[in-house]
């Protein structure tokens, strides 16, 4: 049993012990704390790139399994992931040596952000787009700025960075701290700007429903500090209700005429995007940008309305959108074969499924959008959204649906079905097919994809190494 007196980082600690280190974030972690010239050990059940060989790089020793004896060493402190539960034999073992111990976002804030303004980026989607849109236009401007991203930013090869400006960007996750704590994670940062991006249902191992998901928004909003910044997307009904009468200095942003920061004119230029961003009423500035979707449009719109009110001019924005090279597995082209492109994409959610086929459709005029999809994520696979997903194909002309990888995981009687979405696409019209595995849908794409389609692979997952079997196959 841990003793909860013992949830806390003591003075001068000089070891720390990560248990799950391979998670995104927790190696990310990992690798500031041995920039910051900590003695840094980590363990995990599943070490395996790219996350082993960033910590490789790193040299930060890491064991394969978790064991008791991972913790011989006695370490000051040892940061549990949340994805570790209460009787992990490192959780047990620490608790019998009386550890002091911790979850990754308390960490994060007292040795990464605690001496920095925090930005943070909330919300259900575009979290990672917007965080790395943000973390690159002030590094463009010159402010070297920290960050801790969940996902890897290209133009700077990962997801973390230790600068000596005074800002640091967070992508602020809703997802539950710890076993020993269950709040979302974003309560532990004190930010002096914040996103709020859009509030929806996800994360059904979380929250039991949408009003959970709603209260716990509501009390974060609730509790950002009178000095402190929040800008709100304007088109989400339930972030308008919940940014009212707060004590914050609330910015709206989006596409409504009275918002602060405001979408104008966006002109589609393949592969590029010209859009004019409004500020208070006047054009702030016109900018060409590589980004696709109006989603990630309004993503760059925050990140653009957060730059400027820490000091980034329009011209060092204009700079960042026109060389900014985007994040892995966004919208991330992994090859053309035979005029086909096949491209990944983290989207999941009905939402974010709809917006990423719609943004991508311009842009490929030639031939049709090929729609691969992998219910893969703890609410995909269960049948909340089952009549959701039936209308977020409307953009494609061709659904490729996988069977749920680990069915077992969910209760019978609450499981998504792939078959049933195919037979609900196929009844609105949609060509749309259910397949069992990776194997049978690269075989069936082959002969099926032609030059001038794109393949849109739309999974949070590895989804079997899908991207590149789809290109030795085509």
């Amino acid at each position: 049993m841990i003793d909860p007196k013992k949830n806390r980082i003591p003075d001068n600690v000089k070891s720390v012990h990560l248990i799950a280190v391979c998670g995104t974030a927790m190696a990310a972690l990992a690798c500031m704390l041995k920039e910051l010239g900590y003695t840094v050990t980590g363990s995990d059940r599943n070490v395996y790139p790219p996350m082993s060989d960033l910590l490789a790089k790193n040299q930060v020793p890491v064991a394969q399994g978790f064991a008791a004896e991972n913790l011989d060493h006695r370490p000051d402190l040892v940061v549990v992931g949340n994805a570790v539960s209460k009787d992990n034999a490192e959780v047990v073992r620490l608790g019998e040596m009386g550890l002091c111990y911790c979850s990754m976002p308390q960490a994060i804030q007292h040795f990464a952000a605690k001496d920095r303004e925090v930005l943070l980026v909330c919300g259900t989607h575009g979290k990672t787009t917007t965080s790395s849109l943000l973390a690159w236009m002030l590094y463009s401007a010159g402010l070297d700025p920290s960050f801790v991203i969940g996902g890897v930013v290209k133009d700077f090869g990962g997801n973390f960075r230790l600068g000596q400006g005074r800002h640091m960007v967070i992508e602020g996750d809703e997802y539950d701290t710890a076993f020993f704590d269950k709040r979302s994670k974003f309560f532990h940062y004190q930010p002096k700007v914040t996103i709020l991006t859009g509030v929806e249902f996800d994360h059904a191992d979380i929250f039991a429903d949408f009003a959970a998901v709603r209260k716990t928004f509501d009390e974060f909003v609730g509790g950002l500090l009178p000095e402190s910044t929040l800008f709100a997307f304007d088109s989400d009904p339930v972030v308008a209700d919940l940014v009212k009468d707060r004590v914050c200095n609330v910015k709206m942003y989006g596409n409504r005429d009275d918002s602060a920061w405001r979408l104008g004119r966006v002109v589609l230029k393949p592969p590029a995007s010209v859009v004019e961003m409004m500020h208070n009423g006047t054009v702030f500035g016109t900018f060409e940008t590589r980004l696709i979707g109006r989603y990630n449009l309004l993503n760059a719109l925050a990140a653009a309305g957060t730059a400027h009110s820490v000091g980034v001019s329009a011209e060092e924005i204009s700079k960042a959108l026109a060389t900014f090279s985007g994040v892995r597995r966004r919208q991330e082209v992994r090859g053309v074969v035979r005029g086909i492109t096949v491209m990944d994409d983290f989207a999941h959610h009905p939402t974010a499924v709809a917006a990423t086929i719609a943004g991508v459709r311009p842009f490929y005029p030639e031939g049709r959008v090929i729609a691969v999809f992998e219910p893969r994520t703890n609410t995909s696979m269960r049948n909340i959204f089952q009549q959701d997903y039936a209308k977020a194909f409307d953009m494609a002309d061709m659904v490729c649906v996988s069977r749920v990888p680990l069915p077992e995981k969910v209760p019978e009687g609450m499981r998504f079905s792939s078959r049933q979405l195919a037979d609900d696409l196929i009844k609105r019209g949609k060509e749309a097919y259910c397949f069992d595995g990776v194997d049978a849908i690269v075989d069936f794409l082959k002969g099926r994809a032609a030059a001038g389609d794109l393949v849109l692979v739309m999974s949070n997952g590895g989804f079997d190494n899908i991207h590149e079997k789809l290109l030795v196959g085509l």
